[in-house]
């Protein structure tokens, strides 16, 4: 049975293998808004980018997450792909731990990298400068593509991510 889309704050996750992007819509998940760039933890047992997502899901009241599945353009899966899998599923673990009850789902990426470099170029931002704001852009993209999404069908998009410690 699919989850309503109800009121609440999304967060859009853009992972890569040195940074995680960030945005975060306002409480009605009308806009949603560049919030930070991240270096990615390469030790999965500090996992310090995890933490401070989970904090600020706290901090914020999210009610979903959702992270970026970066398919190939035919919508077949990659090394990228198990890569944002995986991420999402220690995700999932870390919420639980803490007792969170934000959802995290999977949502398509395609080319929304593509788009957030068009986006940054036509703002003004120079090229040596894209790096910095690319995966917060990027997860501006697909954020706001599910949140608008989400209020169309009234149903949250994506693929929920199971709590695998319930397997």
């Amino acid at each position: 049975m699919p989850q309503p889309f109800a009121r609440g704050v999304r967060m859009g996750v853009d992972v890569g293998t040195v940074r995680v992007g960030i945005a975060l819509t306002d409480p009605d998940a009308v806009l949603a808004t560049p919030h930070d760039t991240l270096g990615r933890d390469s030790n999965p047992r500090k996992a310090f980018d995890v933490k401070i997502i989970t904090r600020l899901c706290e901090e914020r009241d999210v009610v979903t997450v959702y992270v970026g599945l970066p398919r190939s353009l035919d919508g077949g899966e990659n090394a990228s792909t198990r890569m944002a899998r995986d991420y999402a599923a220690s995700l999932v673990r870390r919420l639980g731990s803490r007792g969170c009850t934000t959802a995290v789902r999977l949502v398509d990426e395609r080319l929304s990298t593509v788009s957030a470099h068009r986006s940054l170029s036509d703002s003004g931002v120079s090229r040596r400068h894209h790096m910095d704001r690319v995966d917060q852009a990027a997860a501006v993209t697909f954020l706001q593509t599910a949140v608008d999404q989400g209020r169309r069908t009234g149903t949250e998009p994506g693929e929920p991510v199971p709590d695998r410690a319930a397997d």
